[in-house]
């Protein structure tokens, strides 16, 4: 798979991503990371790609014609490359569901904004999927974009070393990750739980998968409305709540 980035900082891309998994995933050509300085497609000495914005306010655009060409040059290598994701607060949120659907692609091009935005008009142009991490403002994309080619590179067949493990993680079936545990047995007073030393496969998953019911009804209650949960286990919701509610109602002043 293919990454292509649209950004005034290709350094920073290029650093925060050659590490870890995703590195040895570049390493083994699982991954490529095509950083493209937007600077370079200024017509100036001085590179400039920002103006002021017409009909005033605070802070300078990017303009539209940089972007276009950075994004044009992707496109003459790549001609089939369409899918175009402009990291925006505007955006849709992101999310695993939507990790998957691009670890499908071959090539994905992200588009970093920075000042006060990007000319709407290339926008229109060349956008496919605007895309939020967030309900907050970062100085530019570019830590947006490392966090979705994070996401994505994990749904690659082959780089992460255990096939499945990208696929049972928080988020992957709705639910949050069940609590993990390794050596020693105890450690500051607190033992692994009972179940996992059992040896009993059945136990042992049917435990982690209450307990990732309850962590999400715990710490995100609104991933449930979506989860697929059977009969019994909505019992199990339902009972939860109902001790959860009597024991704040026995912890009031």
């Amino acid at each position: 798979m293919r990454f292509h980035v649209l950004t005034l900082f290709p350094e920073m891309i290029e650093n925060g991503m050659n590490t870890s998994i995703i590195g040895r995933a570049m390493e083994s050509g699982l991954l490529e990371i095509d950083a493209v300085d937007i600077r370079s497609f200024a017509f100036n000495k001085h590179q400039k790609v920002d103006d002021y914005p017409y009909g005033g306010g605070a802070g300078m655009l990017m303009q539209a014609e940089p972007v276009y060409l950075s994004w044009a040059s992707v496109l003459q290598k790549y001609p089939g490359c369409r899918r175009t994701i402009y990291l925006t607060p505007q955006g849709k949120t992101f999310s695993q569901q939507m990790a998957r659907e691009f670890a499908k692609e071959e090539d994905l091009i992200f588009l970093c904004g920075h000042y006060e935005g990007i000319d709407e008009r290339v926008i229109e142009e060349i956008v496919t999927d605007p895309v939020s991490i967030g309900d907050y403002v970062l100085t530019g994309g570019e830590l947006a974009a490392m966090v979705m080619m994070d996401a994505v590179s994990r749904m690659v067949p082959g780089v992460l070393t255990n096939e499945d493990s990208g696929e049972t993680e928080s988020f992957s079936d709705g639910l949050l990750e069940y609590p993990q545990y390794s050596r020693p047995q105890v450690w500051h007073g607190k033992e692994v739980p009972e179940v996992l030393m059992s040896g009993h496969h059945g136990k042992v998953d049917a435990w982690r998968r209450q307990q990732q019911i309850l962590r999400t009804l715990q710490a995100r209650p609104d991933l449930l409305r979506t989860a697929n949960l059977t009969g019994k286990e909505w019992q199990l919701v339902h009972e939860w709540k109902k001790e959860m509610a009597d024991s704040e109602k026995r912890e009031e002043p």
